[in-house]
């Protein structure tokens, strides 16, 4: 057994959005002596050469900061008229399952993703989406992971690919661009050029109608094959949550 890690460090980047930067405070061994010691343990009993342990506290990391998975709730508070699900209301049974790579590394920028993309690609590489499936699309954009220009650049999905997908028994998809859709700043400059007010978000939106989750900001897809792995995708169990962070990795079979 192999298991490659999809998951983006969690850490401080200055050069992600203001609106997405993590903070976390790492507290070190000695700190802890004065905590112990109004916890009511005299110093004179602390354990031989013991220092005190060390402790960690997110200061701020939003639940889309990082690797995450979406919940329903995050696209629409409402899915096909029921309450959308939260992050912890989702099944993990659809978050561990065979996993398959869809390369759109050829994408160019801006350039959407659509079910002809999707369908091709299949067809040549002679491979079957299965119900349940974990579909991960490889656009190559995690190389600019931790640059200024992460959220400006790349491919996304079109909402007509998104719905074919889960149309095929997919609940869970996921991608290494920072979002699933085009780049944010791009929807927003083409939906005020054209007017157009159905170009913003359009794939999430999709989620108002069909229940399905997705992933951003994987890493690494480019050391898997496209088929003959599993998929473990386990989110942060956050109450209500419209995402979580999740360590996703791809279990590859070496027997």
């Amino acid at each position: 057994m192999k298991i490659i890690d999809l998951s983006k460090p969690i850490k401080y980047n200055k050069n992600d959005p203001w609106f997405m930067r993590v903070k976390i405070k790492h507290k070190p061994h000695h700190k802890a002596k004065w905590l112990i010691r109004l916890l009511g343990l005299p110093f004179k009993l602390f354990p031989k050469n013991f220092i005190g342990w060390a402790d960690d506290t997110i200061v701020n990391m939003g639940v889309h900061a990082t690797t995450h998975i979406d919940a329903p709730w995050h696209y629409a508070p409402t899915c096909n008229g029921k309450p959308a699900k939260t992050i912890d209301q989702i099944p993990l049974e659809w978050c561990f399952n065979k996993g398959i790579v869809i390369d759109m590394a050829h994408k160019q920028d801006f350039d959407e993703i659509t079910v002809d993309d999707i369908k091709d690609f299949l067809n040549r590489e002679k491979l079957a989406l299965k119900e349940g499936m974990i579909v991960l699309i490889k656009t190559g954009r995690d190389k600019f992971n931790g640059t200024k220009d992460f959220h400006k650049k790349g491919t996304g999905m079109s909402a007509k690919a998104t719905e074919w997908l889960i149309n095929k028994g997919i609940k869970v998809m996921g991608i290494d661009a920072w979002g699933w859709d085009l780049p944010l700043p791009y929807q927003i400059k083409k939906a005020k050029e054209t007017k157009n007010a159905e170009i913003f978000w359009n794939a999430h939106l999709v989620g108002k109608n069909k229940e399905y989750c997705h992933m951003e900001q994987l890493v690494n897809l480019e050391k898997l094959p496209y088929s003959g792995f599993t998929v473990a995708v386990f989110p942060l169990k956050i109450v209500g949550g419209s995402a979580a962070p999740a360590r996703v990795v791809a279990i590859l079979d070496t027997n």
